[in-house]
Parts: structure tokens; C-alpha cells; sequence
């Protein structure tokens, strides 16, 4: 019996029982849907936070002392970041890299005084890609250039210390020889980054400033922070550029530097997955009890074709074509049914301001990172590919039984059932 002979049963045999062959494709279509959507609101998330995560730390690999990690301080810094850098930048990876001086200090105005966390940087270096925090501008205005006068605190942290626009503020902090020193500036602007926490303890200094203050020379700082063209090959390029910085420095990639958010990314990614494979088992349910039945209905038909000479390998053959007609046709179904959807929510993301409004907020905080209410939306094609597989897979396995127990029938006994 030829391919097409089969197929042509097979589509035949399928449509026997139109309810439930219609049931059974509509149990995979809602299993591709899901598994896209749930996969969507995860794939470009998470993507999306980790970026976020770089632009306000340290990139999405850092270049560190050795030993700044693990006791962290200004004693311990990088030194010629120039030649680090530009030999960095040689990689078709590596989109930018920027240096900062970052660390614990305290604040103080006239009305209070508060611990922060401080960020040294350049602004004539920084771009969007690097600087999370360039369009969350509440007040004042924002620094131009490495040794501009002024401080820059978040906006519950200054509320915290009751500052307004031009009061002077005086951070202490203890610089490279382990000495307590200080510096004065006037509040000169006020920022968000949509995470209270955050909010409560950033502080943004210039770079040639602080270098001063903590005795660094010009190519000095406690990190030089690399921003990669796409932060999910961080691993790949870490082994690949750990070469370039030399034995004086460590390159640490995002998820080492803040382990926090990798066990959180990995926890939801998890339960994404232990959801969509319920679905997929539902699914397989629903399809091999389709086949099954399908088969024990069609005992007696398969014996008697047995009798008239086909092979239980063209009856296995057959009963499987069912459950690929199954598998194709829930795949274009699914397809159909997720398109529209899946595209608009591609180009304009899942707003979520609606929802945080009725729980009473204004915006998410996960670890100190800010959640945009409007999350991006997307599956990598590696992911979409793998789903695809899966309702294929979960088709053809469901058949395999049936199939089998198709191809066994005796047909004298299969003959002899009314």
C-alpha cells in the first residue's frame, strides 16, 4: 500500500467521528496557543529585565579586581581601563564599554542623614543602551560632563533627606588607602528607576569627581562595565574576551553579579515550564484517547484487512498517518488561531498599568529592578521551534500504542466480534 493510499484512509478514517476528531484538534490548538503565549510572556521579559538589570549596574559582563566580588572596595580597583577597553571593543560582540566607580556612602543634609549607593560615571560615554536611568528624570537636570559640579539622588532618597533642588549634600565614603573622606555638592537633580527600593538608595555622581576625591588616576575605576549586542550570549562571550583584560582582572558575567535575579529569572522560567508541560500531557491525553478509541472501534475492520493480505506493518503505518494528520493539522490550527495575537502583542507589548493599578501600584520592583507596565512580548525562534516539535512529538507518541495494537489484531477472533 503507497504513502498516498494511506494518507487517504487515514483522512478518512479521521473523519469517521467528526465531534471527536473536531474536540481533539481543538485541545491542540489551545495547547500550541498557550504554550506560545506563556512562552512570549517570558522569552523578551526576561531579556528585557536582565537589560535593564545592565543599564543600572555593572553591564552585562564586568571587568573587576579580582578580588572586588567577593570583599568589595575601593582599594580594589581596575587599573589602564583605556587599554582594556579599547582592546575589548575589538570583539563584533561587544557593542560599548563604559566605566564606573561605584560603592557604599553615607548622605547628609541639614535635615538628616542616610546610607546610599553610589555611582560614578561619565555622561559623555553613556547612551540609552547603557544608562537606564536617562529618561527617569524627575527634576533638575541630569550631569554633561565627568567633572560637572552637582549630585544627582534617587527621588525617595531625597525625600528621605528632605533635599530640594540646591541644598547642599555631603557624602562620606572611604577611598582607595582606606581613608574616610568627604565631598559637597548641591542636590542638582532628582531621578526614578521605577523601583522604590531603588529609589530609596541611588546616588549618581561625576566620574573625574569622585576620582579625585578617592585618589583614582584617570584610567582607574572599580569596574568597566561591557554591554554585549545581545546580552543571551553572555557566557559565550565571557570565555571569549576573559583573554583581553589580562591576569590583573576578572571578567564576571550579570547573573554572578547578582545571583538574586538569576534564581528568580530561573523560578518563574521553571514554573513556565512545569505549566506548559501539564498542558502538553492533557494534550497527548486527549489525542491517544481519540486514536485509541478510534482503533478498538475498528477491530473487526482491521482483521478482515489482515485477512485480505495487508501486513501489520501497513495497519502500524496507518494508524500512525492518523496521528501525523493530527499532529499538521493542529500545528496550522494553532497557528491560525495564535497569529493575530501574538503579532499585535509583538508590536505593542502586554500593558500591564491596568492591573498594578488595582493592586494599588504604580510599577514593579523585583530585586531592586524596575518593571516597564509595558512588557515586551516575543518568542525566540529556538523556543517556538521547540514548541512546534512538541505537539508533533506529543501526536505521535500518543499513536504509537494504538498503532501498535493495531497491527496485532488476529484476525480470525477480530473476524469473529460482532
Amino acid at each position: 500500500m503507497s504513502g498516498l493510499k494511506i494518507f487517504k484512509m487515514a483522512w478518512r478514517n479521521l473523519w469517521r467521528q467528526k465531534r471527536r476528531t473536531i474536540l481533539t484538534l481543538v485541545s491542540i490548538t489551545f495547547g500550541g496557543f498557550f504554550a506560545v503565549m506563556m512562552t512570549g510572556m517570558q522569552d523578551y521579559t526576561w531579556v528585557d529585565f536582565i537589560d535593564t538589570a545592565a543599564r543600572m549596574g555593572s553591564g552585562h559582563i564586568a571587568v573587576q579586581h579580582p578580588e572586588y566580588q567577593d570583599r568589595p572596595s575601593l582599594a580594589r580597583a581596575v587599573t589602564g581601563t583605556d587599554e582594556k577597553r579599547a582592546s575589548l571593543e575589538t570583539d563584533e560582540e561587544v557593542h560599548t564599554t563604559v566605566e564606573r566607580t561605584s560603592g557604599q556612602a553615607m548622605l547628609a543634609t541639614a535635615n538628616d542623614s542616610f546610607g546610599a549607593f553610589f555611582i560614578a560615571y561619565d555622561p559623555t560615554e553613556e547612551t540609552e543602551y547603557t544608562l537606564e536611568w536617562t529618561d527617569g528624570l524627575v527634576e533638575g537636570e541630569l550631569f554633561t560632563a565627568p567633572d560637572d559640579d552637582g549630585i544627582i539622588l534617587g527621588e525617595v532618597l531625597a525625600e528621605n533627606l528632605g533635599a530640594e533642588l540646591g541644598d547642599k549634600v555631603v557624602y562620606t565614603l572611604t577611598d582607595r588607602s582606606g581613608e574616610i573622606v568627604s565631598g559637597m555638592e548641591r542636590l542638582s537633580g532628582v531621578i526614578t528607576t521605577g523601583a522604590e527600593s531603588t529609589d530609596a538608595a541611588i546616588v549618581l555622581l561625576p566620574s573625574d569627581t569622585v576620582r579625585v576625591v578617592v585618589g583614582y588616576a584617570a584610567t582607574e575605576s572599580t569596574q568597566v562595565a561591557i554591554f554585549l549586542n545581545n546580552g543571551r550570549r553572555t557566557l559565550t562571550a565571557r570565555e571569549r574576551l576573559a583573554g583581553l583584560v589580562g591576569a590583573d582582572a576578572a571578567l564576571l558575567t550579570w547573573d554572578e553579579m547578582q545571583p538574586e535575579i538569576k534564581t528568580f529569572i530561573a523560578m518563574k522560567k521553571g514554573g513556565g515550564a512545569v505549566m506548559s508541560i501539564v498542558v502538553a500531557i492533557l494534550v497527548a491525553a486527549g489525542i491517544f484517547n481519540t486514536i485509541f478509541m478510534s482503533v478498538m472501534e475498528r477491530i473487526r475492520e482491521f482483521g478482515i484487512m489482515i485477512a485480505v493480505g495487508y501486513s501489520p506493518g501497513q495497519i502500524f503505518r496507518l494508524v500512525m498517518a492518523e496521528s501525523g494528520i493530527f499532529a499538521v493539522l493542529g500545528l496550522v490550527l494553532s497557528a491560525g488561531v495564535t497569529a493575530p495575537l501574538y503579532l499585535y502583542l509583538n508590536k505593542n507589548g502586554l500593558d500591564m498599568t491596568a492591573t498594578y493599578q488595582q493592586m494599588g501600584m504604580t510599577s514593579m520592583d523585583i530585586q531592586g529592578i524596575g518593571f516597564d507596565p509595558v512588557m515586551p512580548f516575543g518568542v525566540f525562534p529556538e523556543n517556538l521551534i521547540a514548541i512546534a516539535s512538541a505537539i508533533v512529538l506529543a501526536c505521535l507518541l500518543a499513536g504509537l500504542y494504538p498503532a501498535w495494537k493495531a497491527g496485532r489484531v488476529e484476525p480470525v477472533e477480530s473476524i469473529n466480534l460482532v
